[in-house]
């Protein structure tokens, strides 16, 4: 008797200087799963360690990203789709620490699917993309740190109105609220993810990764002169690494900075 091999419930690969992960799941839509979860965990962490990785773009196989937490009979090896509160490393938390990461949004995101890409730092959706912070419709309560994201995202008013309602949104609707970068048609969704992923993945790793930690720590820091001494901290320190120096000789020689060229 041949026992069947499912496939991994999250796949990898890079592309230029940018790593795609795809939620693998399609004849489920992508529901979300324990195994889905460690992997997606793993190929971050995989591409934070990569210097020929400078971008991540998270996308769905099929036609859909993630339909949310699977509600068929329970596989005893799957894990929960949140980590409790007392665990000091969720995967939202981790992916705000990570390398730059895009939600390429292809068709259905509803519930875990959709904070999941709020915990991204940017969103592409197509006219197939549909939205929805689901969980009021189906008794349960917000989770994996929507309400602190969303409300970032879109603003206090336009996060309540998606998380009281449960509202299934369309990509025009969420591009108009600034829930989407970008809006384009299915067929060219990867093209534009990767084109933003080797465009951020063109410049320097250590300033990128600073730029995206100050932005997630003065997001809602109410000190001004605090923020304004963590940027000028980092702004002196940038000045002084090999990058600033390629950036100004670059400009001298009147040509792009190569800023990866020993890597």
């Amino acid at each position: 008797m041949t026992t069947e091999v499912s496939a991994p419930h999250a796949a990898f690969e890079k592309v230029g200087r940018v790593g795609v992960i795809t939620l693998n799941r399609p004849e489920r839509l992508n529901a979300w799963s324990g195994e889905m979860s460690a992997l997606i965990r793993k190929y971050v962490a995989e591409c934070n360690e990569d210097s020929k990785v400078g971008a991540i773009v998270l996308t769905g196989a099929g036609r859909g990203f993630c339909s949310g937490a699977y509600q068929g009979p329970r596989d005893p090896n799957r894990q929960p789709a949140a980590t409790t509160p007392s665990d000091a490393d969720q995967l939202p938390d981790f992916m705000t620490r990570s390398k730059p990461m895009i939600a390429a949004i292809n068709g259905v995101a509803v519930g875990v699917g959709f904070t999941l890409t709020l915990a991204c730092d940017m969103r592409i959706g197509s006219e197939n993309t549909r939205l929805s912070a689901r969980f009021v419709r189906v008794g349960l309560t917000p989770e994996f740190g929507s309400t602190w994201f969303l409300p970032q995202i879109v603003g206090l008013s336009n996060a309540a109105e998606m998380i009281m309602t449960g509202r299934i949104v369309d990509s025009e609707y969420a591009k108009r609220i600034g829930l989407l970068n970008y809006v384009v048609p299915s067929e060219k969704l990867m093209e534009k993810a990767l084109e933003l992923g080797e465009e951020i993945a063109f410049n320097p790793h250590w300033h990128v990764r600073e730029s995206k930690r100050l932005l997630y720590a003065n997001a809602t820091e109410s000190n001004m002169r605090a923020v304004h001494l963590a940027e000028t901290t980092i702004f002196a320190a940038a000045g002084r690494t090999p990058a600033r120096q390629e950036a100004a000789v670059a400009f001298r020689e009147k040509r792009e900075p190569d800023f990866h060229k020993e890597e």
